[in-house]
């Protein structure tokens, strides 16, 4: 089995490890292949496994009682997820579904915990991801209470193109996967509203839209307009 070593480096699990802990902790890893829109796993599913994505894009998301359904995140190569239930095992509180073909590292709790003793500086860096996640979280909060659509809109694009941008001499090409209405759920908002900010910053010269992908023009006048 081929290993994206350079790809799983990035992620908080292996970032402080050496090539023997490394090694140790890939014997106990499972490659998982998925075609776009399989379902990994649903919500309220048993939470058995941490995964860590070696490519394509996975997002995690949640519905709501009328069946309508929240994006909560896009992740992308060296990303992490399904943490959480490694030190509150109970059922997943997302769900999570390829946007493209992905694969991904699959690490069975049970092993990680077994593996975990006696390294407190790798636990470190978990957790460390989890208070990372939840500032996201408090972020998205203050976000839908405070920031008006296109200001979220403007910062969900700066997110995407800073985890999924390529620079090229016509600009900062952000491939970013999506539908319009996933775009939507991202920022938490219709897709209509979406569209016209979309518009309005294409009008401005700020960036050009493409099915799936966006090129951002002026980051700094979108970094603003997200402030």
């Amino acid at each position: 089995m081929v290993w994206h070593d350079d790809i799983l480096s990035r992620a908080p699990l292996f970032h402080a490890l050496d090539e023997e802990g490394a090694r140790a902790l890939r014997a106990g890893t499972e490659q998982v292949r998925l075609a776009r829109g399989d379902r990994l796993f649903d919500e309220g599913d048993a939470g058995d496994r941490l995964y860590v994505i070696l490519d394509g894009k996975i997002k995690l998301t949640r519905a709501a009682s009328d069946g309508r359904e929240n994006l909560l995140s896009v992740l992308g190569p060296g990303e992490m997820f399904g943490e959480l239930s490694l030190f509150d095992p109970r059922p997943r509180t997302a769900a999570a579904v390829a946007v493209t073909d992905a694969t991904l590292a699959a690490l069975a709790h049970d092993h990680l915990r077994q593996w975990l003793t006696g390294r407190p500086d790798v636990a470190m860096h978990l957790l460390r991801a989890l208070a990372q996640r939840l500032r996201r979280a408090n972020d998205v909060m203050a976000d839908l209470v405070f920031t008006d659509v296109p200001g979220r809109v403007a910062k969900a694009l700066l997110d995407l193109a800073g985890r999924f941008g390529v620079e090229q001499e016509s600009g900062l090409h952000v491939h970013h996967d999506l539908t319009q209405e996933e775009l939507a759920q991202l920022v938490g908002a219709s897709r209509e509203t979406v569209n016209k900010a979309l518009a309005d910053f294409a009008s401005r010269g700020w960036l050009q839209l493409s099915a799936k992908s966006v090129v951002i023009l002026d980051r700094e006048r979108l970094a603003k307009r997200a402030r």
